[in-house]
């Protein structure tokens, strides 16, 4: 493409540097994690990672591989910015989000470092759309420590067997009760409804189950309205991985196979709403 061929402008360098083939592979990534109207974005050599939080109670992250652009250059060790993540989507997409054979939306992204612009050259068909898009300050973010050596428990699902999940149980309900366990049920999924509570059940031996890694019996609670958002994620991916810590954190990470056959994540975080007495259970 020819944006990926362009030098950057004269005067000061940027620190950060990348172009894509198809836009469409940003967007629909940054989709995933578009629950807030803001994001603050980490970039190092290893590629991009978009953040979205909401109440320190959940965060969403992306994850774009430097091999997924064509060019990928950080002049620093690491590169943060905020940024108004709807604004970002509205100029990515300018060209419209149809999908014609044969067409696609080149992309070129530019950053000259602290206090200036993420500047966006867009290129379809020949006709070329320069967008400026004011950074902010980052947040500090929530560090939620949710590192391997502190998963209790973990499960990776085919994808439709979690959409499947989330089309029957009864979202009326405030919370989706989890339990996973080395012993039956294995892996259930509640609710508690206008309806009633509701159970899915899904055995270790089922075609869905890609792996299942349960070192103990957790019972943990999650606000569904903080859990939807990452049905974006979910709708996208095919993989999806379930895992716990000793705390009841959660994390949701969604393996999403873009149509150049790359594999990227979303990952999301989400705490507990409540501790379950066993009376409940």
């Amino acid at each position: 493409m020819p944006l990926s061929t362009q030098p950057p402008a004269s005067g000061e360098p940027y620190v950060l540097v990348a172009s894509l083939d198809n836009a469409r592979h940003l967007s629909s990534l940054l989709r995933a994690v578009h629950f807030q109207d803001h994001a603050t974005c980490f970039a190092t050599a290893n590629g991009l990672r978009v953040t979205v939080e909401d109440a320190k109670c959940i965060q969403a992250n992306a994850f774009i591989q430097a091999e997924i652009f064509q060019e990928f250059a950080v002049q620093e060790e690491s590169v943060t910015f905020r940024i108004n993540l709807s604004v970002l989507l509205d100029c990515l997409t300018i060209f419209g989000t149809s999908s014609l054979p044969g067409i696609s939306t080149a992309l070129r992204m530019c950053y000259r470092g602290y206090g200036y612009p993420l500047m966006l050259f867009l290129e379809e068909g020949g006709v070329v759309t320069v967008c400026k898009i004011n950074t902010q300050e980052p947040d500090e973010l929530l560090d939620f420590d949710f590192c391997s050596t502190k998963v209790v428990n973990k499960i990776i699902l085919q994808s439709e067997g979690l959409r499947e999940a989330f089309a029957e149980l009864d979202m009326t309900s405030e919370v989706l009760q989890i339990t996973m366990s080395p012993d039956k049920p294995y892996f259930r999924l509640s609710t508690f409804g206008n309806a009633g509570s509701a159970h899915l059940d899904y055995p270790r031996d089922s075609d869905l189950m890609e792996a299942f890694y349960c070192n103990q019996t957790q019972t943990n609670r999650y606000k569904i309205s903080l859990l939807k958002p990452s049905t974006k994620a979910l709708a996208l991916s095919c993989k999806v991985s379930i895992r716990t810590d000793a705390q009841g954190f959660l994390s949701l990470q969604y393996m999403i196979r873009n149509e150049d056959g790359q594999i990227c994540f979303v990952e999301y975080y989400c705490c507990p709403d409540e501790d379950i007495t066993e009376a409940e259970l």
